[in-house]
């Protein structure tokens, strides 16, 4: 990235970058199972670009994305899309497969089923990146949507220069093995899991415990990082290794569609990171933003303001 008349990043996304079908079902399709939705919306997301999106409205820091789109109309958009949300794309490369592609069925109740046709993002490569972007005052952001050899390889190079590395263990590989976990959660510093995705990585690790707390102790212990467990409309669990862990409460709405929230959460915790927090003051940041982002349909589109955000703090 050419340093002259280029703020550079703080807040660097390594991660995937798809396009999302989104459509309202009464129900989720059960298997074998065909339900009819009147209509569907094209929106852009990708656990990568939401968690950039999520830090760069969150916050003034500058951010970075890295990945890889295709040469194709979708990836023209989504790219685009990120411009003009004033992320940096120059590390977002184009790739011979098609753009990634999500499939999202979204029920009367607002909870959500998602399908996700990968393509371009399994082309990410950490090798690729400028080596800029791997600098003490960074925070590095990953997730498990593209290959874990190159989330392994960019975690590597940013703990070897001196920056934090967050790690959004979502979705949980169906055939994550105990020694790649330990591999990426010994060059990461906090760790964020749903409450699924907690017991997955624990039953991996052989670290299970009797509650949801008790299991992200044994993690954090395990593994000497901060272990972030979000409990969706029960809060948020923080475990330092310390045998104590800190709750943060949700935020109170009307719960519209939870696609985005967990995403959310990730990028507004990782800018507040950044911008000097502590881990429970970013925590109780983030956990507001991702209760705000329930209130609409869709995951970017959801996505809050610093402003919305800070008026919702100011207010509880």
């Amino acid at each position: 990235m050419p340093e002259t008349g280029i703020e550079r990043p703080v807040v660097f996304v390594f991660g995937s970058v798809n396009v999302d079908l989104v459509c309202r079902v009464p129900a989720i399709a059960r298997p074998g199972e065909t339900v009819l939705s009147a209509r569907y919306e094209q929106l852009y997301g990708g656990k990568g670009a939401n968690q950039a999106v999520a830090a760069r409205r969150s916050s003034a820091l500058p951010v970075a994305i890295a990945g890889a789109v295709g040469d194709d109309d979708l990836g023209r958009g989504a790219r685009r899309s990120l411009d003009d949300e004033g992320i940096d794309t120059t590390n977002l490369a184009t790739a011979g497969e098609r753009t990634g592609c999500a499939f999202i069925a979204i029920d009367d109740e607002g909870e959500n089923a998602i399908t996700v046709a990968s393509g371009a993002n399994l082309e990410a490569g950490a090798a690729a990146v400028d080596p800029s972007l791997f600098r003490k005052a960074a925070v590095l952001v990953l997730q498990m949507e593209i290959r874990r050899g190159e989330n392994l390889a960019a975690a590597r190079r940013m703990t070897a220069a001196g920056g934090r590395v967050v790690v959004n263990l979502a979705p949980v590989p169906a055939d994550l093995r105990q020694d790649e976990l330990a591999e990426i959660l010994a060059a990461s510093t906090v760790l964020i899991v749903n409450e699924s995705e907690l017991s997955s990585a624990a039953n991996i690790s052989r670290s299970l415990g009797d509650t949801p707390a008790a299991t992200a102790d044994q993690l954090a212990r395990r593994f000497a990082i901060t272990v972030i467990a979000t409990l969706g409309a029960e809060g948020v669990l923080i475990a330092d290794g310390s045998g104590e862990t800190t709750h943060v409460a949700a935020l109170p709405v009307d719960v519209v569609d939870t696609t985005g929230a967990g995403d959310t959460f990730v990028g507004v915790f990782a800018s507040g990171l950044a911008e000097g927090l502590s881990v429970a003051e970013a925590a109780r940041r983030a956990a507001v933003g991702a209760s705000l982002a329930c209130r609409k349909v869709g995951a970017q589109t959801a996505m809050p303001s610093r402003a919305e955000i800070e008026a919702a703090l100011a207010n509880r």
